[in-house]
């Protein structure tokens, strides 16, 4: 039932994407909202007990009602994956950034290629040089396939396999969207607790996951250059989790990645940051990407559907 239920999923998800302003992004809003202003005082204890009220409890809600259904219809109950699935996972929830991007640089227009990506990370990328441009374009497109393909996937297959339905879609898209809501804000925003119960909650969460999508795209891509920069470049990044996948990717395609980060400073060299080896970030790493992402799509889904056939024998 969840490999049809991806399959799916995924094929909904591209006929009709799920638009930006969807009731449901404001229902879960308007909860993360109400449970911050409701239970953060401030304290270390309290910022966990938020962060599973507002992550948890939906997750293991969504959980019994699956329970509920699959004992009314079996037909109810995988519609209630399909929908869920649909609504935490997909490609269109971010690719239109990337192909716009893509296409205006492939047609030469660099500037509207800048704009798109400034729209895209909330920055200014005026004055960036342009293989820096690709860097960055690569780096957050990967990032944000494994954050809305592969590791709502892989949470899924596992909570799935354990008898909690979508359970782990819910919590993982929960968690990620967390570790972004609760961050520091110049305003009176989330307590330092909550914050810091936010961001390591999504590293654990997430721990798992990016290593199976990083395993991925090795076994996709060039898999001895894969694991070697996995092995020796992940560490140098800030975020460990997001140093495996890049340093992986960088591996898969042979694309320098790793450097100064977005920010008003970010076209000037900086020391101490971390750089994989590979080679300077060009257009045709573009399509690289697309094709490790979609090789890599084709491969879990044989492997579930492999799966799925050795249970029915």
């Amino acid at each position: 039932m969840s490999f049809f239920a991806i399959l799916l999923a995924l094929l909904l998800e591209q006929a009709r994407p799920l638009a930006a302003d969807n009731p449901v992004h404001g229902a879960v809003l308007a909860w993360v909202r109400w449970v911050r202003r409701t239970l953060d005082a401030g304290q270390t204890h309290h910022g966990w007990l938020v962060w599973l009220v507002a992550a948890a409890v939906p997750a293991l809600l969504s959980a019994g009602i699956y329970g509920l259904l699959q004992h009314a219809s079996a037909v109810l109950a995988f519609a209630w994956l399909v929908l869920l699935l649909y609504l935490t996972l997909g490609f269109r929830q971010f690719s239109h950034h990337f192909t716009a991007i893509r296409e205006a640089l492939e047609s030469g227009d660099e500037p509207r290629a800048r704009a798109a990506l400034a729209e895209w990370r909330q920055v200014d990328v005026d004055q960036l040089p342009r293989q820096e441009l690709l860097r960055h374009v690569i780096e957050h497109s990967v990032v944000q396939a494994h954050r809305h393909v592969f590791g709502v996937l892989v949470c899924f297959v596992l909570l799935a396999a354990l008898g909690l339905g979508p359970a782990g879609a819910v919590l993982y898209r929960l968690a990620e969207y967390l570790s972004r809501a609760w961050r520091a804000q110049a305003d009176a925003g989330p307590s330092e607790a909550l914050q810091q119960a936010a961001r390591l909650a999504w590293q654990w969460v997430d721990a798992l996951p990016v290593r199976v999508t990083a395993l991925g795209f090795a076994v996709v891509g060039n898999f001895e250059e894969a694991v070697a920069n996995w092995r020796q470049d992940a560490r140098q990044f800030p975020d460990r989790n997001e140093g495996i996948l890049l340093a992986a990717t960088a591996g898969a395609i042979n694309v320098r990645l790793g450097g100064q980060p977005l920010g008003p400073q970010s076209a000037e060299p900086a020391a101490g940051v971390a750089v994989t080896d590979g080679r300077v970030p060009q257009l045709a790493h573009l399509a690289s990407v697309v094709g490790l992402v979609w090789r890599s799509v084709v491969l879990w889904l044989l492997l579930l559907a492999l799966a799925m056939l050795a249970r029915l024998v």
